[in-house]
């Protein structure tokens, strides 16, 4: 089960794409809904995030406008990110963070650098996935983590995403320009190399039909609290985004 995968996998692409959509990327999070969808989706993440990382030395693959970096660093002995997008990085060097242009699949560090490695939102637009682990892997001190947010196809914003039409990031190009992947948890354990095991993981987003509910006030409050009290239960496999804690072995 594969919704709305698209060919349009390179680098030079994915660069341009998010170039473009870093002039409205604050716009729908943070600025316009302060307590709505998006912030909601950070929180949980950055939650699962200083679970891990916190006293320790991060880097972020991915880290766009430097939005979920901001709140991490202040708990991290070090933290910093890299990303495609020269666009993205803009925001976030202006925010005074440690970033720099860099691949998921090349990333610009010497090996067993970091003790904890975290990427949201950005793999499920990784063609070679694989090697994104591997490089993860790579900078990743033993013993240390990757944690990997992968879009799960068994969930409602799947379902949602397949059946809803794609959304705008410009005036001119919809999401369905960029390649995009949904992986189940039980597939994401098998890309896994070998040297390291999923020994965490926490649904985010299980429980939200369609974004747009975070915006009804009432129910805003009360999916805000299901989301929380269910993403680390067991039905956390159906969550939207789903996030692997992977230990790299000693």
């Amino acid at each position: 089960m594969n919704p709305r995968a698209h060919a349009h996998g390179g680098e030079e692409s994915i660069r341009s794409y998010y170039d473009e959509f870093a002039v409205r990327y604050e716009d729908q999070r943070r600025t316009r809904r302060p307590n709505g969808y998006h912030a909601l989706i950070d929180d949980l993440e950055i939650d699962f995030a200083l679970r891990y990382a916190t006293g320790k030395d991060l880097l972020e693959v991915g880290c766009g406008t430097g939005l979920i970096l901001e709140r991490l660093a202040p708990h991290c002995k070090t933290a910093k990110g890299v990303d495609l997008s020269p666009g993205m990085l803009q925001p976030a060097q202006a925010r005074g963070l440690d970033v720099q242009e860099g691949s998921a699949t090349s990333l610009p560090f010497e090996d067993e650098t970091f003790d904890v490695v975290c990427s949201f939102k950005v793999l499920a637009h990784v063609s070679e996935i694989e090697k994104a682990f591997r490089e993860m892997l790579r900078v990743t001190r033993k013993g240390g983590y990757v944690l990997a947010e992968m879009y799960n196809p068994l969930s409602l914003r799947a379902l949602a995403k397949r059946l809803g039409p794609a959304g705008f990031i410009s005036d001119k190009t919809k999401e369905s320009a960029v390649f995009t992947r949904f992986d189940s948890p039980w597939k994401t354990k098998k890309l896994i190399p070998a040297g390291a095991r999923i020994v965490d993981s926490r649904g985010v987003r299980i429980a939200i039909p369609v974004a747009t509910a975070m915006n009804i006030p009432l129910l805003n409050h009360g999916l805000r609290r299901l989301e929380w009290a269910i993403c680390d239960s067991r039905l956390s496999i159906f969550g939207g985004f789903w996030i692997a804690a992977i230990q790299k072995d000693h």
